[in-house]
């Protein structure tokens, strides 16, 4: 199986179960804390400049947004968690359309929960890995903006995310970097594993 990313599109930015759309591919979904870097990831992996609009407001994305590669896999954006100038009104409402993907979602097959590599992972992202591990068999984190740090920083800030999150054996932690071409390489050899994963269910 080979996905040609450059065939793309933007399917539907939603807000509610409504607007999904009617796919049947497999669904990775990518969720984190406002600006930790979701949007630059997506335009990274499908090799554009803004295609996902990347907002230097944190908390800006308030939509769920589909994108459709090479009719092979959708990839969602969920709208960022955790910034605390947005009403209390506001926070509920992606709370709860966030819940509402995750929780009715059949096409779902992985999320990945981006973390800032420069940060200790905080309390709501916590919460969110124990929402992958109740709903997965392993956990996929990506930490983010790695080539801000040194490589003996970025070891000792891996280690705290690995602690934080109580990761184990058969998790994955991939740092990631929209400076590194690698980096790239590293996002579509997880994608190409869940789509088999999800291929070996189906057969079984």
């Amino acid at each position: 199986m080979k996905i040609n990313v450059n065939r793309v599109e933007l399917l539907v930015s939603a807000v509610q179960k409504a607007q999904y759309p009617n796919t049947v591919v497999p669904e990775i979904a990518l969720v984190g804390r406002s600006n930790v870097g979701k949007s630059s990831m997506i335009n990274k992996v499908l090799n554009r400049r803004n295609f996902a609009r990347v907002s230097a407001t944190p908390g800006k994305t308030a939509t769920i947004n589909f994108y459709n590669v090479d009719n092979q896999l959708t990839l969602v954006d969920l709208p960022g968690y955790g910034y605390a100038s947005r009403s209390h009104e506001e926070i509920k409402k992606w709370g709860d359309m966030i819940e509402e993907y995750l929780n009715g979602r059949p096409q779902l097959s992985q999320v990945a929960l981006l973390v800032d590599s420069r940060h200790k992972p905080s309390a709501d992202d916590v919460l969110m890995m124990e929402w992958i591990r109740h709903h997965s068999e392993y956990a996929i984190v990506f930490a983010t903006k790695c080539d801000k740090l040194s490589k003996l920083k970025l070891q000792e800030n891996l280690q705290v995310i690995i602690e934080t999150l109580d990761l184990q054996d058969g998790d994955i932690l991939i740092p990631f970097s929209t400076q590194q071409a690698e980096c790239v390489d590293d996002f579509w050899e997880f994608i190409y594993g869940c789509i088999l994963d999800e291929d070996d269910e189906e057969d079984a």
